[in-house]
């Protein structure tokens, strides 16, 4: 049989692989014959660690769910980014009604809206979620516990309840959201000026100025869960209310007892972005998903976290949701879902009107 240069050239290749290509332990290879000097890539290795993975962090749906449906949104996005799990920091009902009718329909509306992702979704207790006895009751019969952990890839993970127990509602408060998530859709400024009221009102400041308690079968459970978890690499720590604000005796003692880990809280509840590093240890408030925005400034920001555990700890990106969209490009007639400024405009007519 005759062989050509080309037969040649497949058969040196296939003896000697090291001369036609590289192949890594991380899968990637190239020709090394063509560039067997200088390459059009930079040295860094590839990053690809058994180790690390990444998962999201979202803020409040409810508190005065926004009408154009950021949520369902922020749902789409995250089947885009695919991480490896998604966890509330609570308020994803609008909660505060003392029908099981009533909370049951609108779980259902939320976990019709959750069974759309592609991976896990962990919640935590908001005080709209469980803003009753029979609230809890609910969310004991639907999700089980109200606090709980779970281990992944030597990471402690810890969902609190800072509703333990439910604090009083201000009075009419179910009336209160039906009315101003409908002045949303029917008269945006009245309900920009009734949500002003309600915040500036002396009971809400005093509650929110209220340190969080929380009960000794908790604390007990923390120290238990935390004693049982002695060498994880991190622990992270999730909660409605940014216990640290205004810190209670049991919050001081859960504090103290977190002193000798490494360790993050994540909350929500003020539906505004803050960061707090206290004693070494980043507490990170999240800005909402879909709730009506509480205050003026930067934190304003519908948006996810994505965080990546490394070897050094947690890698934290921020990303506001109208950052985000899909192979097709930004659709206009969804824009006031991404850039919620333009929620007090008038709605633009759709094309086919």
């Amino acid at each position: 049989m005759k062989l050509t240069s080309l037969s040649i050239a497949v058969a040196v290749a296939m003896l000697s692989p090291g001369l036609w290509a590289e192949e890594r332990a991380d899968g990637f290879s190239y020709d090394k014959e063509r560039l067997s000097g200088a390459t059009p890539w930079t040295s860094q290795p590839i990053q690809k660690d058994p180790a690390e993975f990444q998962f999201v962090v979202i803020g409040d749906r409810t508190g005065g769910a926004n009408q154009e449906g950021t949520f369902k949104l922020a749902i789409n996005q995250l089947n885009l980014l695919l991480p490896e799990f998604v966890i509330n920091v609570g308020d994803l009902i609008e909660g505060y009604s003392d029908d099981k009718g009533e909370l049951n329909a609108e779980w259902d509306e939320v976990d019709q809206m959750l069974s759309e992702l592609k991976m896990p979704f962990f919640r935590t207790p908001g005080n709209h979620d469980i803003a009753n006895k029979t609230a809890q009751q609910v969310w004991k019969d639907r999700h089980g516990a109200t606090y709980y952990h779970f281990v992944y890839k030597d990471v402690l993970f810890m969902v609190l309840d800072s509703e333990d127990p439910p604090r009083a509602a201000p009075e009419g408060m179910r009336e209160k959201l039906e009315l101003y998530n409908r002045l949303q859709v029917e008269d945006p400024a009245r309900a920009k000026e009734m949500l002003a009221e309600f915040m500036a009102d002396e009971a809400v400041v005093a509650a929110l100025g209220k340190p969080v308690e929380f009960g000794e079968k908790q604390v007990a459970w923390i120290k238990r869960t935390l004693a049982d978890n002695p060498n994880v690499r991190w622990t992270f720590l999730f909660l409605h209310e940014p216990a640290w604000e205004n810190a209670s005796v049991s919050f001081k003692a859960i504090q103290n007892m977190l002193k000798a880990r490494k360790h993050t809280f994540l909350a929500g509840h003020l539906h505004y972005y803050d960061y707090d590093l206290l004693d070494g240890s980043e507490h990170i408030t999240m800005g909402p998903a879909g709730a009506s925005f509480h205050q003026e400034g930067p934190g304003n920001v519908d948006h996810i976290m994505w965080v990546t555990m490394t070897k050094e700890g947690p890698q934290i990106g921020n990303i506001a949701l109208k950052g985000i969209f899909d192979r097709k490009g930004l659709d206009p007639e969804l824009f006031g879902a991404y850039d919620r400024k333009g929620a007090d405009k008038e709605a633009k007519p759709k094309k086919d009107e």
